[in-house]
């Protein structure tokens, strides 16, 4: 068993990376499927993200956020180092936005549920 919880009693300075594992054990304790299914259930969720942020879609998770794509054009970047401008291609980007109720949270507020 990890040493590392997934506590909400954590202190602004205690940094702790959430993974996968944690996850799983997380849904083992709180509904109380066997491991292997806490497992198979979180990359059965993730996997269902991932696919729809790949083909395009938005996704929308109510009072935690919302992922899209975002397209962004080719430009001139520059090399902090030499100053030398390197061209940087066209891509597409995946941005986060972090619903108010989130928000509110990271910032020690009760927000009104979404």
């Amino acid at each position: 068993m990890s040493t590392n919880s997934t506590s909400t009693t954590r202190t602004a300075s205690a940094h702790h990376t959430v993974t996968r594992a944690d996850l799983a054990d997380a849904v083992h304790r709180r509904i109380g499927l066997s491991r292997a299914e806490s497992g198979e259930f979180v990359e059965a969720v993730l996997s269902e993200i991932f696919n729809a942020i790949v083909s395009g879609d938005d996704v929308k998770l109510s009072s935690f956020g919302s992922f899209h794509i975002r397209s962004k054009g080719e430009r001139v970047g520059r090399n902090p180092k030499t100053g030398a401008s390197a061209p940087i291609t066209a891509r597409r980007v995946v941005m986060f936005k972090a619903s108010n109720v989130l928000r509110a949270r990271i910032n020690g507020q009760r927000a009104i549920e979404d």
